[in-house]
């Protein structure tokens, strides 16, 4: 089967082409990587050994960006993998997928298991997240399957030919909060969505440009679950589970000064959220008309779309 691995950055030039040049030690290398990103300036030229590399340039946004890589990678690969461009993969992770799709033909969407995850907390380094991932001890001794409502976006893999005309909703713009769940949850009616506790990999949580505004992403938190309720993508308790928690989360954890969270800009962008909810305005692309000094860094949505509070 042909792999292709596709990478949405933004800024993270040197982490990018890190994760690219990493990918050389998978034991079974992708055939090609696609990198995604608004110009060159985001993206370190690298020829790889072992692999082609891509890159393709276009409008900034999680669901634009990854859409206009998965155009191209649609007809010439098997399996397409989504990677953060701060995600590392153990090194049969690639492997690992490529015999799940190869074993499991009722099987739609592949994701792997996060053993550390720098998005709940201030995030971590490279060398701290390798290490994380050598010392990683929950790796069961016999394949694991989980059963998800979607994947999340930080390592995701899908079946291509079952994805046919289905792209990313663009109505949700910027980092696309829940896009990943939306996108793959379309896709169960094709075959499962699983998680495989076996396949390990880590999640940096780079944060990029320091203190971020959080009305968008609190703006976000709230309106993207109702607009994918309403869409019919994800189940009401599913969405309601994930806003309340975080609604409480905010709430809660504004009591006291977070150096890498903006809280109260989240509660003010949860409030303005719901209450365009109550009058009927159900619109997740009004996070463009609203100010903010920073945007919340793409590799995040791992588990900010777990449904895990952060």
């Amino acid at each position: 089967m042909k792999l292709i691995v596709i990478i949405a950055t933004l800024g993270r030039r040197a982490q990018v082409g890190r994760l690219v040049r990493y990918l050389e030690s998978q034991t079974r290398p992708p055939d090609e990587v696609i990198i995604s990103a608004p110009d060159a300036s985001h993206v370190d030229p690298y020829e790889g050994r072992r692999f082609a590399v891509t890159h393709v340039f276009g409008p900034i946004g999680s669901t634009v960006q990854r859409n206009t890589a998965l155009d191209l990678a649609l007809g010439r690969a098997d399996i397409v993998s989504f990677f953060d461009d701060d995600f590392i993969p153990a090194d049969d992770y690639l492997a690992q997928v490529t015999a799940a799709f190869q074993t499991n033909p009722n099987w739609s969407v592949v994701m792997g298991h996060v053993v550390a995850d720098g998005a709940r907390g201030t995030g971590l380094d490279w060398e701290t997240g390798l290490a994380a991932l050598r010392s990683a001890t929950d790796r069961p001794q016999e394949p694991l399957v989980v059963e998800h409502v979607g994947a999340y976006g930080c390592n995701m893999s899908v079946r291509a030919s079952v994805v046919g005309k289905l792209r990313f909703d663009e109505r949700l713009p910027l980092y696309g909060w829940l896009e990943d769940i939306d996108f793959t949850s379309q896709l169960r009616r094709n075959g499962r969505v699983v998680e495989l506790r076996h396949v390990l990999g880590v999640h940096l949580g780079v944060r990029s440009g320091g203190r971020v505004s959080g009305e968008r992403l609190g703006y976000s938190q709230v309106m993207n679950p109702i607009y994918l309720v309403r869409k019919g993508t994800v189940p009401f308790s599913f969405a309601m589970n994930l806003m309340i928690r975080n609604v409480i989360a905010n709430l809660i954890r504004s009591l006291w000064q977070e150096a890498h969270v903006d809280r109260w800009g989240r509660l003010r962008g949860n409030f303005l959220a719901a209450s365009h909810a109550m009058l009927g305005r159900i619109e997740p692309e009004y996070i463009l008309k609203i100010g903010s000094s920073g945007s919340v860094p793409s590799a995040a949505r791992c588990k900010l779309q777990s449904g895990k509070p952060v």
